[in-house]
């Protein structure tokens, strides 16, 4: 089974509901969910351009300073200056990422922030295509509008045959 966009689950909400009196909830509520997928693919596509051009002062803002960061193949991390440290060394100037289109999902957790879930490829600079391909999970923390990175997890790395 293939996950909803938050479009089509917008859409689906709002043609559930017509004729109802929670309409103008539902709408409200896909409105807000529309906003969440906007500022979340925005937020990833910042992270990730800073992660690219090794902007590593502008990729640090994006995660809390105790944020821990789980890799399938490299284990934990625990601080913001240790991922950064690890993207210093692993990835500039040696890899790139690209989002999997169609792939991000974000979900508003209440109180919080919101999860974000998606698949990307990593390519090395220079090859004419991309080596491999991962699963992650982030979970975004909105402190009075500043959004940052609490959580990772990094899974499912595979080589692209």
């Amino acid at each position: 089974m293939t996950p909803l966009s938050f479009h089509s689950m917008a859409r689906l909400v709002l043609a559930a509901c017509v004729g109802t009196a929670t309409c103008a909830q539902a709408s409200e509520s896909a409105s807000v969910i529309q906003d969440l997928a906007r500022t979340g693919a925005d937020l990833d596509r910042q992270l990730f351009e800073s992660y690219n051009q090794c902007d590593l002062e502008k990729f640090g803002a994006y995660f809390a300073s105790d944020v821990e960061f789980y890799h399938d193949q490299g284990g934990l991390m625990r601080s913001r200056e240790n991922v950064v440290e690890a993207t210093k060394k692993y990835i500039c100037g040696k890899v790139h990422r690209e989002l999997v289109e169609g792939t991000l999902q974000t979900f508003p957790m209440k109180g919080y922030g919101a999860v974000q879930l998606g698949s990307h490829r990593f390519c090395e600079i220079g090859a004419a295509k991309c080596g491999g391909i991962a699963r992650f999970v982030h979970l975004w923390q909105n402190e009075g509008g500043t959004w940052r990175i609490t959580r990772v997890i990094s899974y499912d790395h595979q080589a692209i045959p």
